[in-house]
């Protein structure tokens, strides 16, 4: 079923009035709808779980086989939540393509004459993207954190320990977030390629690469995906002043809010000032 026919079946009155003032609930059941059945688009999201869950069951791995005299200092939730910092990348992905594929294809125009409204339209796509990252976000971070703590052994802990809730939440919320910065990024330049080609890189090498270097910290620890890294704890000790931020855990994630809504909203300004 098409986008168009979908609103048009949900809505109910005179097949003009359907066109022109959709429900919201009709434009975000016609967005899943969408979503759903675009193959490339839903297998962008597997790789979230399969590579952030693996990761986190491989640092657990190589941690828990330390000897004991290796373990001072450590930290067991590092390796709960390390493998977030490439399963990321698959939600970033799916993020860009249910915005910007739209526009690579020409179906933007049929939906945009379905949802005339684009106030309304961009809601939709907003709030069905965060629906789907969030039913991928939940069980990677839970089943991410219970694999690395088995993995751990004698080093593992429960989510009792302390930090261990709130890096939970800090978990899905930095998934859902990144991948909502990304949408508004991909309205924003309109093309999946120019979207990722701003994205990955920024993430691969400013942020991961480039903000390890001690120098550069100052300014890469606010890139989007490095201020949630306090509450994962993933910045490492943060009372050694090397590894130390400018901010604690819940304010990394006001900051990634900041940036979520400055993409979304950018994001909304070029959809509702240019045409398709």
């Amino acid at each position: 079923m098409s986008a168009v026919t979908e609103i048009g079946a949900t809505t109910g009155g005179p097949a003009r009035d359907r066109a022109a003032r959709p429900w919201l609930g009709a434009v975000l059941r016609a967005e899943l709808t969408k979503i759903r059945t675009v193959r490339s688009t839903v297998w962008t999201l597997l790789p979230t779980f399969v590579v952030g869950v693996g990761m986190s069951l491989l640092a657990g791995l190589s941690f828990g086989s330390r000897p004991p005299e290796r373990t001072a200092g450590f930290d067991p939730l590092f390796p709960a939540f390390y493998g977030l910092t490439l399963g990321q990348l698959a939600l970033v992905v799916f993020g860009v393509l249910v915005m910007a594929s739209e526009y690579s294809s020409g179906t933007i125009r049929a939906t945009l004459v379905a949802v005339p409204r684009r106030g309304r339209c961009y809601a939709g796509k907003v709030l069905g993207t965060a629906l789907l990252a969030s039913a991928v976000a939940v069980p990677t971070v839970l089943v991410g954190f219970f694999v690395a703590q088995a993995a751990l052994g004698r080093y593992g802990v429960g989510l009792g320990a302390d930090g261990a809730v709130a890096a939970v939440i800090g978990g899905y919320l930095h998934l859902v977030l990144l991948c909502l910065f990304a949408l508004g990024v991909a309205a924003m330049l309109r093309s999946p390629v120019r979207a990722l080609a701003v994205l990955l890189p920024v993430f691969f090498l400013g942020s991961q690469g480039l903000g390890n270097i001690p120098g550069l910290r100052t300014v890469t620890q606010y890139l989007p995906d490095q201020t949630s890294w306090v509450i994962l704890h993933l910045a490492g000790p943060q009372d050694e002043g090397r590894w130390v931020r400018d901010y604690g855990p819940w304010t990394g994630i006001g900051i990634l809010v900041l940036w979520t809504a400055a993409s979304l909203l950018g994001g909304y300004l070029v959809l509702r000032r240019r045409d398709a």
